[in-house]
């Protein structure tokens, strides 16, 4: 089999946050498969590559799955990409890269920006460990998920949405532990900033300054 898929990672915010391997790949590609085709052709016009877009996103049918996987089969060599960051971390693009296992296609990585690890990196938090979560569930299951969090000895880091962080700070504020919370917003842009405090001194900033709820938001909670 010639073919293969490449995961290719792509810039958290800012534009300039992609490897010269990665600006390859997708041009060579014979299509890229990405969530959003605005997204996506937004970074591929920022580089004047000229490439055949695909929608890929969580609602994708079965029978996408298939052709794709006929198309590496066949040789073709496709590019996986999700709106920001690196695919298949809380990302629908790990459907298609677990086909691609159980066809035995050849899959490779393409690394470059997680907003997991560039939040970590600026929090200052000593130590090598921490437990990733993802996204806060919407509705069922979300009370279940701030209780389990006393569960960790060590830095929790999950995502959250500029709808709900609010009360993602009500919740952790509420909770019997004594949380540090490095709050990372709008990482890799203009009004990038680590907030770092306990939840209730957090919630209140942000109640202050109404502005700074609107954003992407990467939550990291660690016991005093």
């Amino acid at each position: 089999m010639s073919g293969k898929l490449s995961v290719v990672a792509t810039p958290i915010g800012n534009l300039e946050d992609i490897t010269l391997r990665a600006l390859r790949i997708l041009q060579e590609a014979d299509y890229v498969l990405c969530e959003d085709t605005r997204v996506t052709g937004k970074l591929l016009k920022h580089y004047e590559i000229n490439q055949k877009l695909k929608r890929y996103d969580a609602h994708a049918s079965e029978r996408l799955h298939e052709e794709v996987i006929e198309d590496i089969k066949s040789g073709k060599r496709i590019a996986l990409v999700s709106d920001a960051g690196t695919p298949g971390v809380s990302d629908p693009g790990v459907m298609l890269v677990g086909r691609a296992h159980e066809a035995r296609a050849t899959v490779e990585a393409i690394p470059g920006a997680s907003s997991v690890t560039t939040a970590f990196s600026i929090a200052g938090i000593s130590g090598n460990r921490f437990a990733f979560l993802g996204f806060v569930p919407q509705k069922k299951g979300r009370d279940t998920f701030f209780k389990n969090l006393s569960t960790f000895d060590i830095p929790v880091i999950f995502f959250e949405s500029t709808h709900r962080i609010m009360k993602t700070l009500e919740a952790l504020s509420n909770s019997p532990i004594n949380w540090t919370v490095y709050l990372g917003r709008e990482l890799t842009k203009m009004h990038e900033e680590m907030l770092i405090g306990n939840a209730k001194e957090i919630l209140q900033v942000l109640e202050s300054e109404p502005v700074r709820q609107k954003g992407e938001f990467v939550v990291i909670v660690d016991k005093n």
